[in-house]
């Protein structure tokens, strides 16, 4: 049985951090190599009540505060062409993605050639040169986009909300035998509940900073991070959105991806920014805190247990003892996830593989900052609680018997466990 919830989520107010306002040009690109920006707001607030989130973990050293802040600059900081962004790219920094830690307000589209059944992929991808991602923007002489190929109805286009950022150090800090541990429980299931866990190939260059990991290229690890689970570590996760969002190459990712124009370098030469700033940008993520749950009604925990929706949002995950960040060690993670693929059915199927998930796999979200998301489910296509829980369902899904048992539910039941959803 999960543990109950560590104390030492909590979050705690922001400080208030002083802007370095370094000018333009050179010394901007400075600011973005060196890390030497702090971070301008105060902490985020939900539609104007005083529940803070993007806030750093309770508990961390005052130099790590410290840290957080920086990173938090850089996380918010737009890159300009003479900073490297480009060729082609998607947004301009980390928060047009994940802005106050967040869902949107940017978002990537997906295209991938399918069967006649529209989601199935097909074997011959060859009509898609520069990948299954759509590159809308384009800078520093870079004259043509990566877009679906017009007209052609054998190319599935879809859309991706970028996940949220908040409590992902607790999702890097889960041990891989705790992954594997729920995905043995649910092997034994009955009721079709089968999740696995995404290994694949870490596909970075070494970071010297090794007190996270010492994963080499090619290494097979347990992905946990991205829609469908396929990046493993947190500098992972912020390398590859710096190069494949941005175009920004760094140490860890040190080359432009294919562009139709060919172009192998942007407007600044070389590897675009250093492996500091990637890594500040890291520990902020690292860093940022699980909102502070206010106590729920415990029958709305139990209706969510008889509805079969903690089988795959799993309470709590136990974390590594030898985490960096001892705040995040040796606890129990209240991630509600069990951080596994599962088969979606057809119905949620965008026909994309990343590592061992199919296209029909997504991980299990982690139900974190929930109650600030205005959308849900991996498209955004939801935007109630209720909504996104209907959209389990289908053929194929393995969440079918949940929605089942949620609709059998009593309307009272419904709304607690509605309610504890949306405390999260």
């Amino acid at each position: 049985m999960p543990r109950p919830p560590s104390p030492r989520f909590a979050a705690r107010p922001r400080p208030s951090l002083t802007l370095v306002l370094l000018g333009a040009g050179a010394a901007l690109v400075a600011a973005c190599d060196d890390a030497k920006i702090e971070a301008p707001h105060e902490k985020a607030t939900v539609f104007g009540t005083n529940d803070p989130f993007d806030v750093p973990a309770d508990g961390l050293t005052a130099a790590e505060v410290a840290q957080f802040g920086v990173g938090d600059g850089l996380f918010d900081l737009s890159l300009r062409p003479y900073d490297g962004l480009g060729p082609l790219y998607t947004r301009t920094s980390c928060s047009g993605c994940h802005d106050d830690g967040m869902r949107g307000p940017g978002l990537v589209q997906k295209m991938v050639v399918v069967d006649a059944d529209g989601w199935s992929p097909a074997t011959d991808q060859s009509s898609l040169p520069y990948g299954h991602t759509i590159h809308p923007l384009v800078t520093a002489d870079a004259r043509t986009p990566i877009d679906a190929p017009a007209s052609d109805p054998s190319v599935k286009v879809t859309t991706r909300l970028p996940p949220a950022v908040l409590g992902r150090g607790y999702m890097e800090a889960v041990l891989d035998s705790e992954i594997e541990r729920v995905a043995a429980e649910q092997a034994l299931r009955t009721d079709g509940i089968h999740g696995r866990p995404n290994h694949v190939a870490y596909a970075s260059q070494p970071n010297p900073d090794t007190r996270f990991h010492t994963h080499q290229p090619g290494d097979i690890v347990i992905g946990r991070f991205g829609l469908k689970g396929r990046i493993a570590t947190v500098d992972d996760f912020t390398a590859d959105a710096l190069q494949g969002d941005m175009g920004i190459t760094s140490p860890l990712r040190p080359t432009e991806f294919a562009n139709p124009d060919g172009l192998a370098d942007d407007l600044k030469p070389g590897v675009d920014v250093t492996i500091d700033s990637v890594n500040e940008r890291a520990m902020y993520v690292r860093m940022t805190a699980i909102p502070k749950r206010a106590a729920s009604d415990p029958r709305g925990r139990a209706a969510f247990d008889a509805a079969g929706c903690s089988v795959c949002h799993v309470p709590t995950l136990k974390t590594r003892a030898d985490y960096p960040l001892a705040p995040l060690a040796d606890m129990d993670a209240p991630l509600y996830s069990d951080l596994l693929l599962h088969d979606m059915g057809p119905l949620h199927a965008d026909g994309i593989a990343e590592g061992e998930a199919t296209g029909r796999d997504w991980r299990t979200p982690p139900l974190v900052g929930l109650r600030f998301a205005r959308g849900l489910m991996h498209d955004g296509a939801a935007t109630t609680i209720e909504q996104a829980i209907l959209a389990h369902a289908g053929p194929g899904s393995e969440a079918d018997g949940s929605v089942t048992a949620f609709q059998a539910l009593s309307p009272q039941d419904r709304a607690l466990l509605l309610a504890f959803v949306s405390s999260l």
